[in-house]
């Protein structure tokens, strides 16, 4: 039997990123913070940007359709650094566990190639992975199945050898389809549970 491979999601998995840790030092209240995130620099918008597409264009539109809005919606770009919240330290003591056994680590992420860089400088064990599949390097996005088929055909992967965690279903549950033994990330102990469950860790 082939030895597995494990892949990994990036934010809300290994890193913890956030908006609301920039946004809360522009709004005074909540709910208007809550309101701009659902209504204005919404995350199908983000998405588009981790697809790719350059921040400049997406907040110049983006200001252009809600001007009273142009000063918040240009802090998405300034202030992005600032959403980073550090690392998911459970995860990422897991993610050392896992390599300390020899297992192959990839990454396959939503994320913006103009921002990736600071995350790169900023987390080392992102540089310990054997291969990274960056959203806006690529110019595409989860959960559509050519970005999987491209993580497999770059380092000669088949999916029924590939345990893939993510903490978005809608990417789960294609990587499922395709394949891959995916597992749906509520939380590291949960993680652990499931990777000792398949004898992983």
């Amino acid at each position: 039997m082939a030895e597995k491979t494990i892949v990994f999601d990036f934010g809300g998995v290994l890193i913890d990123w956030n908006p609301r840790y920039l946004y809360r030092s522009v709004f005074e209240k909540e709910a208007e913070m809550e309101w701009f995130l659902e209504h204005i620099c919404t995350s199908e918008w983000n998405l588009k940007i981790d697809a790719g597409k350059p921040f400049a264009d997406s907040v110049r539109e983006l200001s252009g359709i809600f001007p009273e809005w142009a000063h918040e919606i240009e802090a998405f770009h300034s202030g992005w650094e600032k959403m980073l919240g550090g690392e998911i330290m459970e995860s990422v003591r897991i993610l050392k566990e896992i390599q300390s056994r020899q297992y192959k680590v990839y990454g396959l992420t939503n994320w913006s190639a103009e921002t990736f860089p600071v995350a790169l400088n900023q987390f080392d064990f992102l540089q310990s992975l054997d291969g990274i599949v960056v959203s806006g390097a690529e110019k595409l996005v989860k959960p559509d199945p050519a970005i999987f088929h491209l993580l497999l055909g770059r380092y000669k992967l088949k999916a029924k050898d590939c345990v893939f965690i993510d903490d978005n279903i809608n990417n789960v549950n294609v990587a499922s389809s395709l394949g891959f033994d995916a597992i749906h990330f509520i939380g590291a102990s949960q993680l652990r549970k499931a990777l000792a469950d398949r004898g992983i860790i």
